[in-house]
């Protein structure tokens, strides 16, 4: 069952998915679209890059109806980013369609803000904060809403968030539809559906890494060199890479050390600003600078295409944050390369790794602008 005619129904979004060039559905919209067609609730785990948003949007874009001048889905997102990156998927996919919608987002003028929603939006996309303060104001109203989406769910259940979730979601309709999508499951997970979903059905895909386009190699590298050593990854040819770190301070250490050597750089990080942070992801973007800096949670759910190479300046402290990370490059058939900047102690975990992936890791040294292979010894 990969055709999207066998399960949306809606001639909108039939003709977008073929103006999209979009032939078969990926593995998790095709375990659960049905689920969600059928009103079930569902706690979904999928890595990024599989296809999770078009997973639960295009159900929510089918059930609604046009005629009713009011929200009847609304999806919560952790980052202004990413309720920005939805709601263009909406736009994109709504296409034809009278469905309307809106993003809402804290640190944006309010006084704007309650101008969209004058226009009664039928899709209501935004950060959990800002949603409780329109709910608050009496502008968002909630009594017509049948479906909550809870994007990049682990985060959201995290303690800052938590509450504010679970009073959007228990402020909606008894028979609501609610909808937890995740590229991770934490251990709170179940405990958080049991008490917020109904019947709730868990799917979970698994992370391919067997994508033959993509290369596993880790360069040897001491500590104290790494940061020389993402300076002279920087100047490869058309490179495109995003750079893993564990800690903002270390992120912080090798940013001024790299714009110190004249590195041209940006930074995604969680205490930046609303405009810095779309200054970065915009240059980067636009391929105006090699290298992009990011912590996980800063780069949640982003979608950035034509990432040539990931690279884990810091070792991923499980296999789940090396899947995820390096699941953003060789996106859709292209061609990509994972890099492990690895000290002599961090070894050992690589060994451990490799073993728990099945994943061979090839080693390489940095030389005249290219990975080549080490000298023999």
């Amino acid at each position: 069952m990969n055709s999207i005619s066998t399960i949306m129904k809606a001639p909108f979004i039939q003709q977008n998915w073929e103006e999209n060039k979009f032939s078969s559905l990926t593995p998790v919209q095709e375990r659960v679209l049905p689920l969600i067609m059928s009103g079930k609730d569902v706690v979904c785990e999928s890595p990024t890059g599989t296809g999770k948003t078009l997973a639960y949007l295009l159900p929510v874009l089918e059930s609604i109806d046009p005629n009713r001048k009011q929200a009847q889905a609304v999806i919560l997102a952790p980052s202004r980013e990413l309720v920005m990156q939805i709601q263009q998927e909406i736009q994109k996919w709504a296409k034809g369609s009278e469905v309307t919608s809106a993003a809402f987002i804290g640190g944006a003028n309010i006084k704007k803000q309650l101008e969209k929603l004058k226009k009664k939006p039928h899709i209501v996309v935004g950060t959990t904060g800002r949603l409780l303060e329109l709910m608050k104001l009496k502008k968002l109203k909630m009594h017509e809403v049948k479906t909550i989406i809870v994007d990049e769910f682990d985060l959201m259940i995290s303690p800052e968030h938590i509450r504010e979730v679970k009073d959007i979601i228990k402020s909606t309709l008894k028979e609501r539809q609610v909808l937890f999508f995740s590229a991770t499951l934490s251990d709170e997970t179940e405990s958080v559906a049991d008490d917020l979903l109904q019947d709730y059905e868990i799917v979970k895909m698994e992370a391919n890494l067997d994508n033959p386009k993509v290369d596993h190699v880790f360069v040897y590298s001491e500590l104290r060199d790494k940061v020389e050593a993402l300076r002279s990854l920087a100047y490869f040819k058309d490179i495109k890479a995003l750079v893993f770190f564990n800690q903002l301070e270390k992120l912080s250490e090798a940013e001024e050390k790299l714009k110190f050597k004249g590195v041209e750089l940006e930074v995604l990080a969680g205490e930046s600003n609303k405009m810095e942070r779309k200054h970065s992801l915009d240059r980067f973007r636009a391929g105006k600078v090699s290298l992009l800096l990011t912590t996980d949670v800063a780069a949640r759910g982003l979608d950035i295409t034509d990432v040539t190479h990931v690279i884990h300046y810091d070792f991923p402290t499980d296999t789940k944050q090396y899947i995820h990370r390096s699941g953003r490059t060789g996106r859709m058939g292209a061609e990509g390369t994972v890099i492990c900047l690895v000290s002599k102690r961090e070894l050992s975990f690589l060994e451990k790794l490799s073993k728990e992936l099945n994943l061979p890791f090839t080693e390489k040294t940095i030389r005249g602008g290219g990975l080549s292979e080490p000298p023999k010894s």
